[in-house]
Parts: structure tokens; C-alpha cells; sequence
């Protein structure tokens, strides 16, 4: 006898006259563990492929992907901060490459004189990023179980704020994908000129290959970007710190512009207006402060400590590097490309280094890398917060499913095809997508850092010091608040529309998933005190039937299994086969009576359909179960050799009501 739990119990004799005992066998060991009576543990044999094709399939996965994980070793899968640096703070570090460039492509139209301004802006930047990487600080130690902005926003504003901070980031991340991806190939073809008009097609490339890599997993994927980033700040801060040495000892070389630039008139003076679009260009260098705080729990124990000090090595990198390439642009006199060809960063290690030496390919390689791995960040980041969304309703619940490496996979995916379209629409032009970058991000810290402030006011009572906490994120909403305003002015016309329009119309989409999901929760709401099943009237049986052979018997079968009104239906348009099915019908004598629905249109479905719907009238409360018989081929590729009515009958009954729709399958060999 087997049980529910799988275990079977086998009645033995013993050795001696009389004895019995009962043996218990677990024939199912492999494919599952017995944790509890009634509870098993299933085992990665059960997922095991059949068939050549699925072991084909099976193999390819676990090349790409890799290995499957259990849900238990998750913890496995956490990463410290030295990868931590590598996966959620290559976003924010590899703005330094071009947030000097778009600040300079801003107020060279005032002439190569007004680039004179570039450090001016760039410590005003770092002075607005150093704010926000303290104001997070507190954000992280307050939520160490992940403070994103949606949470915090959520938690202390409310539902639609939090929404607005929600549809802020997933806008942001999905932009971050794009700009570091174009980004990095732009820095590819300042050396490799020839990639210059596939750009569109590289940039793909390089997001399919970040795709792959993120369904490996956290520690996996940590494991394959972590050597670019740190590759990437060895050649960086040799090539700040020869440049520096230069300029001390007075051995500058000279410097050579683009051929597009020599003689350029300037087009406009530098005005206030100009300043604050610049500093709005340049304020691209914020985002991905935003994803350490998002990303608490993929930190190992003590996460909160992890996470902080993350967060501080990536300021204090970031505002370096950012800092030396605008000092070194000054000193050089460094003209940004018009054409995009070269870039700022190329420009200083041409002229420091010579053109085509292998220390400028080394920076522009590891510079290249970076900024296209720096897209992981988003990777990271995206997949959790829909992840979030979805529990909490306001996504597709598709988006809380993890792969077979505990990653967030449909997130990833959405997040990769999204990208990619961006990157088609607006040709892999950096500056072209530059405009619609930021104003989502700062539209979130700014929520995030208020939602702070009363979450400090909140615990006013429980917590010592909290007017200077309250105080010091009240700053950091301050200025992202200020932030946010001048990039929305200043990239309105450039573009920043499209993300200010975006915004709320994510708003209102997930508002209304969350809506739907609310509904269809509360329709299916049961009490469950009673411990009752709803009353059941014995269904009437429909079952199709083309001829009379296994699988029609097999299908018959089962419906008089479960009703004792069942009814055979024959739909033909040809007088031999009527004549030919009732004989054989009247030959074969079964328990089961036969209707024959003669169709002169040729059609199948409709009178099927019709008749269904004419004995549901005849007593609307008695539920209609149709049986559909179907043979299964013994090979996939036999598929297409048949018809698939069967298949075509369940998608048009499946969203009747009061109707059930059964598959009887007959396996072939």
C-alpha cells in the first residue's frame, strides 16, 4: 500500500512461525526528501530532461547559465564589498567617464573660453553627490533589509508617492542600461574606428552578453564584471596620477583638437541658463547612488555595515576620478568631439600617453568595459525593485519568479529588451540619450530622502538624535529637490518630456494592476472557518469525437467515470462520413449516445459551439464539462503533421463560463 507522502508499506513475514511486520519503502527517494508526513522536498532529479532535444536543451542552459541552485543556499549567493563595489557602484563610478564630456559638449557653444567653467561645476556636483551619499548613510541603516526609495517613499508618504519613486527608478534603470551601454561603445570607437557605424548593433551585443550574465546569478555575475572595474581604477589613477605629475613639474604636452572643432565660432554666450543646463548634463555622475540602499540584503552579514562602506568607497572613487579627468581637461585644454568619435577621456590619454601606445588602448579598454558592465548595476537593481512591485501587486506577478540561479529572471529580461530598444531609437548616441537620463533618479532621492525625514519624526520618541538625522536627510531632499527641478528645466525641450511624461502614465499602470489584483483577490476571498467545499451539480458531458478509435475510448471512458449523462458529438460536412460514424456507432453498441451536427458551411468550431450553448439553456444551472480526446505523437516533429483540434477547441472554451474543459491525452508507442 503507498501512501500520500509516497512511502509504500509492505506487509513481510518473519523467520519464525507467526511473525509479520511491515516494511516501509521510499521507491521515490531520489525525487523526493520526506521532510514531514505529508511534506516533501522535491529534488533536482525531478527536473531531470526527457528525449535527445531536452537533454540538448538541458546541456545549452547549463553552458550559458550554469548549474541550478537551491532556494536553501541562497545565502551562498550573497557578496561582499569587495564585489559589492563591482556590482552596485560600477554605475556610479563609470559616470566619471563622460560626465565631464557632458558637461563640456553643454558650454563649448559659448566657445573653447567657457570650458574654463567645467571645474567650477564638477565641485559643485561632487558637493551635491557627497550630500546624497550621507543622506543614504542613514537610509541604509534605517532599512537594512533594503531601504530603496520605494519602500521608504511607500512606508512614510504613502502609496502614490511611492509609486511616483517606483516608476522614477524603473524609468532610471532601464535608462542607465542604454547610456552605459552606448557609452562604452562610444569609448570602443575612438579606437576602433570601424565600429563607429555598427555602434547600434555592438551595443546590442554587449546587452545580450549582460543578459546571459545576470541569470547566472548574484555571485556569479559578480565574479565576471569585477575584474573590468578594478581594472578600470589601476589604469584610471595611473593615468590621473601621471597627469598630475605633469602638471606639478611643468612636462604637460601639447594638445591637439578633433579636426571637426579647429576654427568653430562660439555659437552663444555663457549665461546662467547654459550653467544650469551643464550642471544638469554633468548631474548624470549621481546615478546608481541609489542602488547600494536597494541592494542591502545581496550584501553577506552584517549587510548594513557592507552596504555603508560600499557606499562610501564609491563616493569617495567617484569624486575622484571625477575631479582629475575635469582638472586634467583644464589644464590640456580638451576640446569635446562633435562627432562622438573620440572621446574627452581618449583625448587626455592620447596627448599624455601618445595616440595608439598601449596605455591609451589600456584606458580606453578598461574604460569601455566598465562603462558597458556598468549597466549590471541596473541588472541588479530593475529586477529587485519589480520584484517588489510584484509582491506587493503593482506588477505582473511574472516579475517575483527566479531562475534556476536564484536570479530574478523575467525582470532581467524586460529589463534587457527594453534597453535594447533605446538603444535602436536613438542610434547609440550618448548624448542623444543623455537628456532622458537623470531626472528620474533625483525625482526619486528627493522622495526617498523626505520619506526619511518623517520616518525620523516618526521615532522621535524612541530614537536619540534624530533632529540631526531628520536634519541631515532634510538636506538631502533640499538638494535633489533643487536637483531635480534644474535637470527637469534645463532637458525639458532636449527630451526630459518623454521621461516626465512616462512617469505618470508607470504611475498609472501599476495602480491599475495593483486595482485588478485587489479585486480579483477580494472575488476569491473564501471563509475558511467552515472547512466546507461549494455544492456541485453533476455536470452533463460533451464529448467531441471524430471516428471511433483508442483515443475516443479512452476519452469516453473517462467521462462515464465521472457523470452518468454523457454525450457523444460528431460535427461533419460530408454525407459518406455521417453514414460511415453511425455505422460504426450502432457496431460498436457503447453506453454512450451519439449526436450528429451535419455543418454544409465546412466549419468545425460553430456548430460545436452552438450546440454547447443550446444544452446549456436547457438548465443554465447544471455545469457543462467538455472531453476532449487527443493522441499524442511519439515524436515532437510529428506535431505538425496533425491538426491540433483539440488544442484549438481549449482556447476557445477556456474563458466560457460554467463550462470545464478536459484534455484526455493517448500516448502513441
Amino acid at each position: 500500500m503507498q501512501s500520500d507522502d509516497l512511502r509504500e508499506y509492505r506487509p513481510v513475514r518473519g523467520g519464525r512461525p507467526g511473525d509479520r511486520y511491515v516494511k516501509v519503502v521510499e521507491p521515490y527517494a531520489a525525487e523526493f526528501r520526506r521532510r514531514a508526513p505529508g511534506h516533501l522536498v522535491a529534488s533536482e532529479r525531478v527536473l531531470a530532461p526527457e528525449g535527445g532535444l531536452g537533454r540538448l536543451t538541458d546541456l545549452l542552459r547549463r553552458v550559458l547559465i550554469g548549474r541550478r541552485i537551491a532556494t536553501e543556499k541562497e545565502a551562498q549567493e550573497r557578496i561582499g564589498p569587495v564585489k559589492g563595489l563591482a556590482v552596485f557602484a560600477s554605475d556610479n563610478i563609470s559616470s566619471s567617464a563622460y560626465a565631464t564630456e557632458e558637461i563640456m559638449r553643454v558650454i563649448v557653444v559659448a566657445g573653447a573660453g567657457a570650458l574654463a567653467a567645467t571645474l567650477p561645476l564638477t565641485f559643485a556636483i561632487v558637493a551635491v553627490l557627497l550630500i546624497v551619499v550621507t543622506s543614504y548613510q542613514q537610509t541604509i541603516r534605517a532599512y537594512p533589509s533594503g531601504g530603496g526609495s520605494y519602500i521608504v517613499a511607500s512606508e512614510n508618504l504613502g502609496a502614490f508617492p511611492g509609486l511616483m519613486a517606483a516608476g522614477a527608478l524603473l524609468t532610471d534603470y532601464v535608462l542607465t542600461v542604454a547610456v552605459s551601454v552606448a557609452a562604452g561603445v562610444a569609448a570602443l570607437t575612438s579606437i576602433f574606428p570601424g565600429l563607429y557605424e555598427p555602434r547600434v548593433w555592438v551595443g546590442i551585443g554587449f546587452i545580450a552578453l549582460l543578459w546571459v550574465g545576470n541569470l547566472r546569478g548574484l555571485q556569479e555575475s559578480a565574479n565576471i564584471f569585477a575584474v573590468p572595474t578594478y581594472i578600470y581604477l589601476v589604469a584610471i589613477f595611473g593615468l590621473l596620477a601621471y597627469g598630475g605629475w605633469l602638471v606639478v613639474t611643468g612636462g604637460l604636452p601639447s594638445y591637439t583638437a578633433p579636426p571637426d572643432v579647429v576654427g568653430a565660432a562660439p555659437l552663444q554666450g555663457l549665461g546662467l541658463l547654459l550653467l544650469l543646463r551643464a550642471f544638469a548634463a554633468g548631474s548624470v555622475a549621481l546615478t546608481g547612488t541609489e542602488a547600494v540602499s536597494n541592494g542591502v540584503q545581496a550584501f553577506r552579514p552584517p549587510e548594513a555595515r557592507n552596504a555603508g562602506l560600499v557606499l562610501i568607497l564609491m563616493g569617495g572613487l567617484f569624486a575622484t576620478i571625477f575631479i582629475g579627468i575635469s582638472f586634467l581637461a583644464s589644464q590640456l585644454g580638451v576640446i569635446p568631439d562633435p562627432s562622438e568619435q573620440e572621446t574627452v577621456i581618449s583625448q587626455i590619454a592620447r596627448t599624455l600617453f601618445g595616440a595608439g601606445t598601449p596605455l591609451h588602448y589600456l584606458i580606453q579598454l578598461s574604460t569601455a568595459f566598465l562603462l558597458i558592465l556598468a549597466a549590471n548595476t541596473a541588472f541588479a537593481g530593475f529586477p529587485r525593485l519589480a520584484s517588489i512591485l510584484g509582491k506587493d501587486r503593482f506588477l505582473p506577478r511574472q516579475f517575483q519568479y527566479r531562475g534556476d540561479r536564484l536570479a530574478y529572471s523575467f525582470g532581467i529580461m524586460v529589463l534587457a529588451v527594453l534597453a535594447a530598444v533605446l538603444v535602436i531609437g536613438f542610434r547609440g548616441s550618448v548624448t542623444n540619450l543623455i537628456p532622458l537620463y537623470t531626472v528620474g533618479v533625483f525625482i526619486a532621492f528627493t522622495l526617498s530622502q523626505s520619506g526619511m525625514v518623517v520616518h525620523w519624526w516618526r521615532l522621535r520618541n524612541e530614537v536619540r538624535g534624530w533632529r540631526w538625522r531628520a536634519a541631515l536627510n532634510g538636506l538631502g531632499a533640499v538638494a535633489t529637490g533643487v536637483v531635480a527641478i534644474i535637470v527637469g528645466v534645463a532637458k525639458f525641450a532636449l527630451g526630459a518630456w518623454m521621461v516626465l511624461l512616462l512617469i505618470p502614465l508607470l504611475i498609472g499602470l501599476m495602480w491599475s494592476i495593483g486595482r485588478h489584483y485587489r479585486s480579483v483577490e477580494l472575488a476569491l476571498a473564501v471563509d475558511l472557518s467552515t472547512g466546507a467545499l461549494p455544492r456541485r451539480v453533476a455536470p452533463r458531458v460533451l464529448v467531441p469525437v471524430s471516428r471511433i478509435d483508442r483515443a475516443t475510448l479512452n476519452a469516453l471512458a473517462f467521462a462515464t467515470s465521472i457523470s452518468a449523462d454523457v454525450t457523444a458529438v460528431h460535427v461533419s460536412n460530408d454525407a459518406d462520413d455521417l453514414a460511415r460514424m453511425k455505422e460504426e456507432w450502432e457496431r460498436w453498441g457503447g453506453p454512450v449516445s451519439l449526436v450528429i451536427l451535419e455543418s454544409p458551411y465546412r466549419a468545425l468550431m460553430g456548430p460545436l459551439l452552438a450546440y454547447i450553448d443550446a444544452t446549456d439553456r436547457v438548465d443554465p444551472a447544471q455545469p457543462t464539462t467538455v472531453v476532449l480526446p487527443e493522441f499524442v505523437p511519439s515524436h515532437i516533429w510529428e506535431y505538425p503533421l496533425h491538426n491540433q483540434t483539440a488544442l484549438r477547441l481549449k482556447l476557445r472554451l477556456f474563458f466560457r463560463r460554467n463550462t470545464v474543459v478536459v484534455d484526455v491525452p493517448y500516448h502513441l508507442g
